[in-house]
């Protein structure tokens, strides 16, 4: 869209710098009047953003340049709420054995959220994402993201991968957080789509392709219009009783579940597309180490 803003980064050097799409071209962007990522969240209200970083435009950046959020993103945690959809709460029952969990907390006043990863672990466009190495049902849940300041105010959105062991999870639901949080278990990119001050989910369908050996696999679709829960209530509950100083990132459910029968293996490519914001582009590793077996004659 012509009107619309992005906040990315762009490899220089050995870091990454900030850069901003406007319009079709990608700008530089100043560092001694926007020096980090930290200092936008830190700093500057969700009012004076679009003003603020289009006084700091450079030079146009050449158009073949590579963008990612790896690197840029720094010390935000980044959160994620569950069954936010209702194509996810009925995919956690199956899981569960109908433990009615799921169903419970998709209609409770209080929504689930949780911990998932902090800035500069988070994978980005064309880095890989992992499965565990001791779970036996993997899948990628592909989901728009938002992005708060140290204020709360949401400044824009990204395209999340909350990659998820599904049996691990079902097993026992304490056991969400092994699910959830383990090394390459988090993609984000690979820009932020900037909707300062925003108090209502993008209306925008959200895409996931998934190949192997370079055919399709998995492909499905879903919309931001059946989120069950509203932008302002996440927010009010992931920060009523905590501070974010430097900003935080909110994953917001999954709406795209693969059949039962599907898991994700080393090689895989997931595409998740979100228009405007682009697509984000991950190759699948197992991640983790198995402990050593004892030695069989030692045992005897």
């Amino acid at each position: 869209m012509a009107d619309d803003f992005f906040l990315t980064g762009y490899r220089y050097g050995n870091g990454v710098r900030l850069a901003l799409h406007k319009g079709n071209k990608l700008y530089g962007l100043q560092e001694r009047m926007i020096p980090s990522f930290d200092a936008i969240l830190m700093h500057i209200p969700a009012s004076e953003l679009i003003t603020r970083l289009s006084a700091a435009i450079a030079g146009a950046l050449p158009a073949d340049t590579r963008t990612t959020l790896k690197g840029l993103l720094n010390q935000q945690p980044i959160w994620a709420a569950g069954v936010t959809y209702k194509t996810s709460e009925e995919a956690r029952e199956r899981e569960s054995a109908n433990s009615t969990v799921y169903t419970r907390v998709y209609a409770a006043a209080r929504p689930e959220v949780f911990w998932k990863s902090v800035g500069y672990e988070a994978a980005s466009s064309d880095d890989p994402v992992g499965i565990r190495y001791d779970a036996t049902w993997s899948v990628p849940e592909p989901e728009l993201t938002a992005v708060f300041n140290a204020r709360g105010e949401a400044i824009g959105f990204t395209i999340g991968n909350d990659m998820s062991s599904r049996d691990i999870e079902g097993e026992n639901p304490l056991y969400l957080p092994q699910a959830k949080v383990y090394d390459e278990s988090c993609a984000l990119g690979p820009r932020i789509w900037l909707l300062p001050d925003a108090e209502r989910w993008p209306e925008t369908d959200i895409h996931i392709r998934i190949e192997r050996a370079g055919a399709e696999v998995f492909s499905g679709a879903t919309s931001t219009t059946r989120l069950n829960r509203k932008l302002p209530e996440l927010v009010n509950f992931l920060t009523r009783c905590k501070k974010f100083p430097y900003g935080v990132l909110l994953m917001t459910g999954t709406g795209v579940v693969p059949p039962d029968s599907f898991t994700l293996q080393a090689g895989d490519v997931i595409r998740i597309r979100i228009d405007p914001i682009g697509e984000l582009v991950n190759t699948v590793k197992v991640v983790g180490n198995a402990p050593a077996q004892p030695d069989a004659s030692e045992e005897a």
